[in-house]
């Protein structure tokens, strides 16, 4: 059924892989999540490859998760006369509200948020951190900076204020349209953007409800500051590195991913890295060496799922990509140093019920060497558990829920199956999660598995059950 790596693979659609050729290639190079940017594109294309992921999935018979990413805030200067001009180093510069063409003197900032927030001796970055600004003076509807880098400024770049909480909810009203569409055409999670403070999960979650799961975006400085309480509400995490990268010096950007990846792992919410993985390949059909060591650097701390962006959005070789990634996770997880790092980096267990089994699991597992792991999840939970123990088995999630299956294809190691069955005794339990990992080609007659589960089945978090089975012997195969 599904390729036996642990780590995951989330690739972008975008205009060179909208086709259901291509999505269905990109399936069948590696890819287990497609990213919905709503950044770009109409309702109609996400619509589009929206139903042919949903008829590639039923082909192919596998869950294949999908995850709608939210524009967010985007915080621009307004037009310049000319649509460019040039700051020079130490020259004064005025932004404010008036909505008159800039020039190399001043420019429009329609956005009255920033004026309020901002402090005398507050950092602007414009586009992308090229340029810096030092505010000086300022008020509701002005300030004065001195330009500390200076250079070429277009029209409508954008502009950070970085260390600043900035009073604005990470929803616009073109966010609000995009999620309640995105929701109604059933997709799996969500991706928050402009993430500030805790508070944020909660006004997306009191829009999104039970309908997806929610994953923050970590690219604002202010997260990191509200890490833990983030990951608490969170069902997922996913760090932004081009984003935070803009507003923090970028050596400081690997160390946060560890630790990002580290606390998610902890908390065992799944965590994606992303941005410029594979940059290269967006032109280019093989990456840069660095670039593959960045992809396994991600793999062998752990992570859930390493991105492609603009490499399988609009680039050129978008299969390629997807394809390359797979191979270096394959290869890094082929090394034993790769789990050796695993066991380092685990978390202790908390003291409940349902992380005592996952922990046991992965004690089992570490001295039996099953064929499988299999977990009975109604809501993902067990199955999430079992994911946080980074066991040294597959594990095999089965689901009465379609939606969460299609969710927990994000999940490292865990290959989601829907499984419709209702059951109730321990033992029909025990003998159909048998028959559904021989089905699902990861295990064998007579290998043994690990089954966890909750009784009575059905109840979210009750995790309470660990059996350990050997797949039966077809009656024909015994011996007489």
């Amino acid at each position: 059924m599904n390729t036996p790596r642990r780590a995951r693979i989330l690739a972008t659609l975008g205009p060179a892989s909208s086709s259901p050729e291509r999505i269905q290639a990109l399936v069948q190079a590696g890819a287990d999540v497609f990213r919905l940017n709503f950044s770009h594109g109409t309702h109609e294309d996400h619509a589009a490859r929206h139903q042919a992921i949903r008829e590639i999935e039923q082909a192919l018979g596998r869950p294949i998760g999908i995850l709608m990413d939210l524009q967010g805030p985007k915080l621009r200067i307004g037009r310049i006369a000319g649509g460019k001009t040039i700051l020079q180093a130490g020259a004064s510069f005025r932004l404010d509200l008036d909505p008159a063409d800039g020039d190399e003197t001043r420019a429009s900032l329609p956005h009255p948020e920033i004026f309020d927030a901002m402090e005398s001796g507050t950092d602007l970055l414009l586009d992308d951190g090229k340029l810096r600004l030092r505010v000086e003076r300022h008020g509701t509807d002005y300030a004065e900076t001195t330009v500390m880098v200076g250079g070429a400024l277009s029209d409508r770049k954008g502009v950070n204020v970085p260390g600043v909480i900035l009073p604005i909810s990470p929803l616009t009203a073109k966010d609000r349209e995009d999620l309640a569409f995105g929701l109604s055409l059933g997709v799996d999670w969500v991706a928050l953007s402009f993430v500030q403070r805790p508070e944020d999960i909660d006004e997306a979650r009191a829009l999104v409800g039970d309908r997806a799961w929610i994953m923050a975006k970590l690219e604002k400085p202010s997260a990191i500051e509200h890490l833990d309480a983030i990951i608490e509400r969170a069902d997922g995490l996913m760090v932004a590195r081009g984003d935070l990268g803009v507003e923090l010096p970028p050596q400081r950007v690997p160390i946060l991913q560890q630790r990002i990846v580290r606390r998610a792992r902890a908390a065992g919410k799944p965590v994606v890295v992303a941005t410029q993985m594979l940059e290269s390949m967006v032109g280019a059909p093989v990456p840069t060496r660095a670039e593959a060591s960045d992809v396994a650097t991600a793999v062998y701390s752990g992570a859930d799922a390493v991105m492609l962006s603009a490499e399988s959005a609009s680039g050129q070789y978008p299969v390629e990509a997807v394809s390359i990634m797979q191979h270096i996770i394959h290869e890094v997880e082929q090394d034993p140093s790769w789990r050796t790092g695993l066991e380092a980096s685990h978390s202790p267990a908390a003291a409940n019920v349902p992380d005592a089994i996952c922990c046991a699991l992965r004690r089992v597992a570490g001295l039996l060497e099953p064929a499988a792991t299999i977990a009975y999840t109604a809501s993902g939970f067990s199955a999430l558990r079992a994911s946080r123990e980074r066991p040294s088995t597959p594990i095999l999630a089965l689901t009465p829920d379609a939606n969460v299956a299609r969710r927990l294809a994000l999940a490292w190691g865990v290959h989601p199956m829907h499984f419709p069955a209702q059951l109730q005794e321990a033992s029909e339990m025990i003998a159909r999660a048998t028959d559904a990992a021989r089905q699902a080609g990861l295990a064998s007659a007579g290998d043994t598995v690990i089954v966890v589960a909750g009784l009575p089945f059905g109840h979210s978090g009750s995790t309470n059950l660990l059996h350990i089975a050997q797949v039966p012997v077809p009656a024909s195969a015994a011996p007489s």
